[in-house]
């Protein structure tokens, strides 16, 4: 591939993002504030294709090869190159407004700027840059090798040109598209959101224990993972920060986020990332 594809941040969703682009052919630059991420992330890769391995999804003798296409590299500035960048920081709105700042001035102008964001205004980080028209929206599920939906969000400004190139590359993935406007929460969190928050909202009243409300909604409604143990996956400080986009956005109390949720975030229990959350992890 001739694209080179810019991968900033290298959590959970970066990390996976990386994954991605480089089994897909395309040389990527990954970067990360923290030292420690990055070679948690680069692990976590090289540990989720060798699960693939196993799973004939890939063959083993491509690893290398995959790996070797991902590089580290120490500084936004050295986006330059890219053609696109997927922003995958922390869902902080503040944050991402800097980040988005700062690729504006590093990247060239003809790049393309997409966030991983789950909830947050795609027409206000366009705001933030000099180039509205090249910024959208590009939210991967996670896990990320794994989930087959892209949510792509175009902005208000958001160029068919761009939205084009996007719906290429999320089909060069191997993955399915699906179209949102730029509304808080978009399709995915916007539905998923308020029936985990009404899951912790049961377990705060004490309608029933965790693993009770989690074997409801598997066995009752056929759903692969309960809502609390999917979100101390997705993380409790991440699904306390979508609701409150959605509240603060619509103001509609339905999305007032369940106290319950707000203590165990002050807590620091935030799920499986930091081993406790609605169930403890080891």
């Amino acid at each position: 591939m001739s694209q080179l594809i810019g991968v900033l941040g290298a959590g959970q969703m970066g990390n996976g993002i990386a994954h991605v682009f480089a089994q897909h052919e395309y040389a990527v630059l990954l970067y990360d504030i923290s030292e420690a991420q990055i070679e948690k992330a680069l692990k976590t890769i090289a540990q989720n294709l060798e699960r693939q391995a196993k799973k004939d999804i890939i063959a083993a003798d491509q690893i290398p090869a995959i790996l070797a296409r991902i590089r580290v590299v120490k500084t936004i500035e050295d986006f330059a190159g890219c053609d696109v960048v997927v922003e995958a920081a922390s869902e902080n709105e503040a944050l991402k407004f800097d980040l988005f700042r700062r690729l504006d001035a590093a990247a060239k102008a003809e790049a393309i700027l997409a966030s991983n964001t789950s909830s947050i205004s795609i027409t206000r980080l366009g705001a933030a840059t000099k180039r509205p028209d090249r910024v959208i929206g590009m939210h991967f599920m996670n896990p990320v090798p794994v989930m087959q939906l892209v949510e792509v969000i175009r902005g208000l400004a958001t160029s068919d040109a761009t939205f084009q190139t996007v719906a290429g590359l999320v089909e060069a993935l191997g993955k399915t598209m699906a179209v949102a406007q730029d509304y808080p929460g978009f399709i995915v969190n916007r539905i998923l959101m308020p029936m985990i928050n009404e899951a912790i909202f049961a377990l705060y009243e004490g309608v029933a224990s965790a693993e009770d409300i989690d074997k409801g909604m598997k066995l009752g409604t056929n759903h692969p993972m309960g809502p609390l143990a999917l979100a101390d996956l997705i993380g409790l400080d991440t699904t306390l920060a979508i609701l409150t986009v959605l509240y603060e956005g619509f103001k509609d109390p339905k999305f007032r986020p369940c106290p319950l949720l707000v203590k165990m975030v002050d807590a620091g229990y935030l799920g499986k990332k930091s081993g406790r959350g609605f169930y403890t992890y080891a």
